[in-house]
C-alpha cells in the first residue's frame, strides 16, 4: 500500500483494481490528513513528517504531499479522493477503478 501511495502521490491519478482503490482511499486520506496538521508549523511538525516519510519511504513524495499537494485541502475537512469506477479489465475481467484526488 505505501508504493501504491507514493504512485498517488506522483502521478495524482491512478487507475487500480477496485478493491485496491478502496484499500488505498483511508489510508492516503489519513497521510494528508497528518500532511495539513504538519502545516501548522507547531512543536509536532517535523514529528508529522517524519511519520510520513517512515511509512512512504520516499523523501521526494513527502516532501510532495506536504508542500504541494496538503495545502490545497487546508479548507477541507475530509474527501479529498475520489474512486471512478471503469469497468472490467481485458485480461482477467477484474473491475478497474481510477482514484485521484478530488
Amino acid at each position: 500500500m505505501a508504493n501504491l501511495a507514493a504512485s498517488l502521490i506522483a502521478a495524482e491519478v491512478i487507475e487500480t483494481t477496485e478493491a485496491k482503490a478502496k484499500a488505498l482511499r483511508p489510508i492516503a486520506e489519513k497521510l494528508i490528513t497528518k500532511a495539513k496538521k504538519a502545516q501548522e508549523g507547531d512543536a509536532t511538525s517535523i514529528h508529522r513528517i517524519r511519520q510520513i516519510e517512515s511509512y512512504l519511504g520516499d523523501k521526494e513524495m513527502t516532501r510532495k504531499l506536504v508542500s504541494e499537494v496538503a495545502p490545497r485541502y487546508l479548507e477541507r475537512n475530509g474527501g479529498y479522493l475520489r474512486i471512478l469506477k471503469l469497468g472490467p479489465r481485458h485480461g482477467d475481467n477484474a473491475p478497474m477503478a481510477r482514484i485521484e484526488f478530488v
